[in-house]
């Protein structure tokens, strides 16, 4: 089996027996080692001894009085942040139980890429055993922003961290930007568009995120990002799930839907209330699925027979950001009602 997305800490975590990442010390050290904890020359006293502490054992308590002796303020703040994630992870003993709580909880005071850090983590859990590369790069849109380009009639997906970066560099580091600060003309930079002709390409390359899939109906790489849906609610409920692309819904007994961003939502919501919407509008929504919940006594008794609608939409400024938590959050489940 090919490794990708080695950068995620997948690496550091133990998978136990019901196939959950069971958090360890390891993972926990990769956070006290980012730049923000790490001590420098102008640490203080209290705060190394602190650091060691935490180093010679990940999951110590740091008392917050402690913490309020470090002589520089932004350091207390970002061990607090550090910390309470550990506080998190270590309560809920894994990264799915840890996820999926907070998300429940609505009450979500870590950073916004601590969380998507945990995403990709169990994306990558998910898709271990996958062979195929355009699933993996198509699981990416769990965790990392999409820039969107609907030229020709395709729907073009790029990582948009990346889009950013060749847009201002040119793709050449720190050289592509001094020759962008100067005004030095560039030779345009094309990203590979994954097919199946191709898609090996993806393996050494998928810590760089700088591939791209075509998003059409009936393209390989929709119907990939549905086989990550089905395995992302299976893996958190073990419940089986069928989820195939749609061109549009037609059903007159249109009972239950959910957006998968925060546009595809406030869209999906106005068609379901039969809502007039412009052309612009409707030009944002890139994709739609039906997802079948296989054991219908799992499901509300009111919605059991009938489909679940789901959507998929960039903003006005072609951006695309997935809610993956919208998944888990917002099925009709007998348990959830």
């Amino acid at each position: 089996m090919v490794d990708f997305w080695k950068s995620s800490g997948y690496h550091l975590l133990q998978v136990n027996d019901q196939g959950h990442l069971d958090v360890t010390a390891d993972f926990i050290r990769a956070y006290l080692t980012r730049p923000e904890i790490h001590p420098v020359d102008e640490s203080c006293d209290n705060e190394i001894t602190a650091f060691e502490k935490l180093m010679d054992d990940p999951f110590a308590v740091i008392p917050d009085e402690v913490i309020a002796k470090f002589t520089d303020a932004d350091t207390r703040e970002n061990y607090r942040v550090v910390l309470g994630f550990k506080e998190l992870l270590i309560e809920h003993k894994t990264i799915e139980n840890a996820y999926l709580n907070l998300m429940k909880s609505g009450d979500i005071k870590i950073p916004a890429v601590f969380v998507d850090q945990m995403v990709t983590v169990i994306v990558r859990n998910i898709l271990s055993q996958c062979h195929d590369p355009i699933r993996v790069k198509a699981g990416e849109l769990f965790f990392r922003d999409q820039s969107v380009t609907t030229e020709d009639g395709r729907i073009m997906l790029a990582d948009d961290e990346i889009v950013e970066m060749y847009a201002k560099t040119g793709g050449v580091g720190s050289l592509g930007q001094l020759l962008v600060d100067s005004n030095t003309p560039m030779p345009s930079v094309e990203l590979d568009v994954l097919s199946e002709d191709n898609k090996d390409i993806y393996w050494p390359r998928s810590d760089r995120f700088d591939t791209v899939i075509d998003f059409r109906f009936t393209q390989p790489a929709l119907d990939a990002y549905a086989r990550v849906i089905e395995a992302w609610i299976k893996h958190f409920y073990q419940m089986e799930v069928k989820c195939q692309p749609k061109k549009t819904i037609e059903d007159e007994k249109w009972s239950w839907h959910i957006g998968l961003d925060v546009e595809s939502t406030r869209l999906l919501n106005a068609l379901y209330n039969q809502e007039a919407l412009g052309f612009e509008d409707l030009e944002q929504i890139i994709a739609l699925f039906r997802l079948e919940i296989l054991d219908q006594n799992a499901i509300n008794p009111a919605m059991r027979g009938r489909p679940i609608y789901l959507g998929l939409a960039m903003t006005r400024g072609k951006k695309l950001r997935m809610k993956p938590q919208n998944l888990l959050l917002n099925l009709p489940l007998v348990r959830e009602t």
